[in-house]
């Protein structure tokens, strides 16, 4: 069930996204005119509805002692997907663990080594558990950042990238938000095959439509808000990303 957010909330959230440990609530409360109890309330209940699921702090394991990051592409079982995962998340070494819907790639998982022999004992224990390793790569840099639909008017129609992953050998994965006028929303994914809107070597391996995760299809249509999950061997082209930024 989705928990309804006003404007109050999704400020919170925007915040937070950006740089929970440097924001206070008075800063969110002179924003939004509201007592600093009031936002404070508001994280509590947030916390309490799993909207907001923690706090994390964001590790350069390659500054801690030179440990090596590694995004593991993988397919289950649809059936299986959710417990694999549980399983998948509890292998030595695994920091991260995606759920997709789609069929093929359908579970992403992060892992930190010590070395090459560390990941390869991973993939070994992933294997373990019948998951099928579609693709491997180093993570080279990755990038977070807000949801602008989320934050002050000012901002709004800024970037709409959510997540960025620059991979060993040029590949990258980018997770980016529709904004609501941009080239892309209202098209079909043939469509922007067809007008070339998307690069035709990057593959679209998810969407977030709310609570939902659709399977990319020809004649799914992407629409404001979407948070769309991008990949390619060669890289992210510059006019891929702002088919969906605001036009």
């Amino acid at each position: 069930m989705s928990v309804r957010l006003d404007e109050i909330d999704k400020r919170i959230l925007y915040h937070l996204a950006r740089e929970a440990r440097g924001t206070s609530a008075p800063d969110i409360a002179e924003e939004v005119n509201v007592s600093p109890g009031t936002i404070r309330n508001r994280i509590d209940r947030l916390e309490a509805e799993g909207v907001i699921e923690g706090h994390h702090a964001r590790i350069n394991y390659e500054r801690a002692e030179r440990r090596l990051t590694n995004l593991f592409i993988c397919t289950v079982d649809v059936p299986d997907r959710e417990r694999v995962a549980k399983q998948v998340a509890d292998v030595s070494g695994v920091i991260g663990v995606r759920e997709l819907m789609t069929g093929r790639g359908n579970l992403h998982v992060t892992a930190v080594g010590e070395d090459m022999a560390d990941l390869s004992r991973v993939a070994r224990d992933l294997a373990s558990l019948g998951v099928d390793i579609e693709e491997e790569n180093l993570i080279q840099q990755e990038y977070r950042g807000p949801y602008d639909a989320f934050g002050p008017e000012e901002v709004s129609e800024g970037h709409s990238i959510t997540e960025f992953m620059h991979l060993s050998g040029g590949a990258e994965v980018v997770e980016l938000a529709v904004a609501p006028s941009a080239p892309i929303a209202g098209v079909t994914l043939q469509e922007a095959n067809q007008r070339a809107v998307i690069d035709p070597e990057t593959l679209i391996i998810s969407i977030e439509r709310g609570e939902q995760m659709l399977t990319p299809k020809g004649d799914t249509e992407l629409r404001a808000d979407d948070v769309v999950t991008l990949f390619s061997r060669t890289g992210i082209d510059d006019e891929t990303i702002a088919a969906f930024d605001d036009a």
